[in-house]
């Protein structure tokens, strides 16, 4: 696919009407140009791999130890920000972080532009599809207004549906109003990505449950109910692994190294990566567990200590009553 900075890119990869200067200047430039063109899931990995999650340390029992998703996968892959202020507002209480009090979807019109049907309401989201017909088309000759609207559901699209989905895939939130209400400001947010995923993973764990949701890109949530021939190859193959099998530092070899943008390699960055810290999405935290997945570093992992109980902190959502996480933090 040819990169042309002169556009946005749809979901789907393809060039979008909109201007770019709104994406870069969000932050999210990249991560609008991430498809199934730059990722492809092996659907029975993946839930060879969730098999083996442990909720209590945010991390995959291997036969040669732990390791995990951490705060540097979220750099490399997403070209994400992760240092920055945290993401988070009420979210049943708008009004108190709206400018002048304003009724959300009062907000909303006066961002966007438009307001949706009620038959495409519930609470606070929309209909996905509302959306995707809306704003598919820039109208010609649309004025600099118009097109930041646009670019404004361009960016809550972009989050909800691919980096922040649910299992539905079909609603929208508007939680996202505070953020692209200043486009210029969206930068300065720390990447929520892994809390979200953490949470994800920590919720498929339940054997209950069949489908994974958070970032998974192509719109793939794989079905872990899923026992075939493949899912047990790959678990085998899993099971057979040895320490020296297993790519400890895969962004240190050179050929990785020579195609990531320098300013990740900063140390700024680099200090972060190895900080076991809360990641916040809204309502959502998670523990990084780095200290739990050393070689990952470079280090040697000692003997295995109790992990952090957060039990209370993980087992709120943002359903029914949350008034409580703003207060508290």
């Amino acid at each position: 696919m040819e990169d042309d900075p002169n556009h946005l890119y749809r979901l789907d990869g393809v060039a979008h009407i909109a201007s770019a200067v709104h994406l870069e200047m969000a932050g999210l430039y990249h991560l609008a140009r991430l498809n199934e063109s730059w990722f492809r899931l092996d659907e029975p990995l993946v839930s060879a791999f969730v098999e083996r999650w442990r909720p209590e340390t945010h991390t995959f029992h291997m036969p040669f130890g732990e390791c995990t998703i951490i705060l540097q996968d979220i750099t490399y892959h997403l070209g994400l920000p992760i240092n920055g202020q945290y993401v988070s507002r009420c979210l049943t209480d708008f009004p108190r972080y709206i400018a002048g009090g304003q009724p959300p979807w009062v907000w909303f019109e006066e961002l966007l532009g438009v307001l949706p049907p009620a038959n495409c309401i519930d609470k606070f989201t929309v209909k996905c599809t509302w959306f995707e017909e809306t704003f598919s088309e820039l109208p010609q000759g649309a004025d600099e207004e118009t097109v930041r609207r646009y670019a404004r559901a361009y960016i809550m699209m972009l989050l909800s549906m691919q980096l922040f989905g649910d299992k539905s895939g079909t609603r929208l939130h508007i939680r996202w109003l505070p953020y692209v209400a200043r486009l210029e400001d969206m930068g300065q947010y720390s990447s929520a990505a892994l809390s979200w995923l953490y949470r994800c993973m920590c919720r498929v764990a339940n054997i209950n449950v069949v489908k994974l949701a958070g970032p998974l890109w192509g719109g793939y949530q794989p079905s872990l109910s899923d026992k075939g021939p493949r899912v047990t190859n790959w678990r085998l193959r899993i099971d057979l692994l040895q320490p020296g099998d297993f790519l400890w530092m895969p962004y240190s070899l050179a050929e990785v190294v020579q195609v990531v943008h320098p300013e990740i390699l900063e140390p700024r960055h680099m200090t972060l990566w190895r900080a076991a810290t809360t990641l916040i999405y809204f309502a959502v935290i998670e523990w990084h567990p780095v200290d739990q997945v050393l070689p990952q570093f470079g280090g040697v992992q000692g003997r295995p200590r109790a992990s952090l109980n957060i039990d209370f902190l993980m087992s709120k959502d943002g359903r029914g009553g949350d008034h409580w996480f703003p207060l508290t933090l």
